[in-house]
């Protein structure tokens, strides 16, 4: 995989495919490539769009991605699609939907499935936007699977995140539940041509004046904990970001450019209040959790007896045991492993 990583960093775009792949199949000798890649990233602007299905996320990243092409930016897009519990496989059907932007050079388009992770994102996706950043793109868009109520995930990977909601998709509680509000950088309400629409803001408008931090004094941070805020005299606090709600119709070209505009203006919040570096090394932090809590598992279960986690199972279905109790048994069985090997 080395080898590869010159002709990626030249905008080799079969280097980048075969280093995709790669990335998703954990290859031997994929380690040392993103390492050597990773002094090359932190250029490109990261945008997660997520919503429920049905409300026309494709539809809006195509536009996007024609948009930002015609004021010369480069576009890397990242569709990712759930994968089938039953058989394993997924359609990767979003490269279907921008097959009119696959002529274009400076637009690179790679559907990803979920391989059963939760949370709107495939486990791959934070390295498949490393290598897309090192491969130069300006502009890097991740669109999630669209399960509606998985999708917060994706605010630890975007700098900014756009929620897309759309008219007559469901009723107010449908748009607050799980933190779908609480994750959006900037709210579309897309084709807002049809029935309902004015309804749709109104209750957006009223779930955020609700919700949002600049109406309470403290505010939860990723890991949970709360977060005082400095009181302003006004009673809102400029330190925070309201979302914008943008109202489009992506199918037709429509308020795609009041949705640039916005992206634009949370970036410049962003640096302004430098807030930049805060939200990398978020990121960065939840990430090495992520990787150290799959690690231990990985070297947990190589060391403890084969079998024995079926056996704790039988034990459970049996109700011998409950899971807690469970959880108890195998790290005992791994201390016993140390146990043997140092003596």
């Amino acid at each position: 995989m080395i080898e590869l990583v010159q002709p990626l960093l030249a905008g080799d775009r079969r280097a980048l495919a075969r280093l995709l792949t790669a990335v998703e199949n954990e290859r031997p000798g994929i380690e040392q490539a993103l390492a050597a890649l990773f002094p090359h990233t932190g250029r490109a602007w990261i945008i997660g769009v997520t919503g429920a299905p049905g409300t026309g996320k494709s539809s809006l990243v195509n536009a996007l991605a024609y948009s930002y092409r015609a004021d010369g930016k480069t576009v890397g897009i990242l569709a990712v699609d759930p994968t089938s519990p039953f058989s394993g496989g997924a359609i990767l059907g979003d490269r279907i939907r921008m097959r009119d932007l696959t002529g274009d050079k400076g637009v690179f388009i790679r559907s990803m499935a979920t391989r059963g992770s939760l949370g709107g994102l495939a486990r791959a996706t934070r390295d498949a936007i490393r290598l897309l950043d090192a491969a130069g793109f300006d502009i890097v868009m991740i669109e999630t699977v669209g399960a509606g109520q998985s999708e917060v995930d994706i605010v630890r990977a975007a700098q900014t995140t756009l929620v897309v909601e759309a008219p007559g998709m469901g009723d107010d509680v449908q748009a607050i539940k799980a933190g779908i509000l609480e994750i959006a950088d900037v709210l579309v309400v897309n084709k807002a041509d049809k029935p309902g629409v004015d309804n749709t803001v109104r209750g957006l408008k009223a779930m955020l004046e609700l919700g949002h931090p600049v109406a309470r004094d403290q505010i939860a941070s990723h890991h949970g904990t709360l977060l005082p805020l400095e009181p302003a005299a006004n009673g809102h606090n400029p330190a925070f970001w309201l979302p914008p709600i943008v109202r489009a119709v992506a199918t037709e070209g429509q308020g795609i450019d009041d949705v640039k505009v916005a992206i634009q203006a949370h970036r410049d919040y962003l640096a302004g209040h430098s807030r930049l570096r805060d939200l990398e090394r978020q990121h960065i932090e939840i990430e090495l959790y992520d990787r150290l809590r799959a690690a231990l598992m990985t070297r947990l279960l190589q060391t403890i007896p084969a079998g024995a986690v079926q056996q704790v199972i039988d034990r459970i279905q049996a109700r011998e045991i409950d899971p807690g109790m469970a959880v108890g048994e195998i790290l005992a069985f791994q201390d016993q492993s140390k146990a043997k090997v140092q003596s």
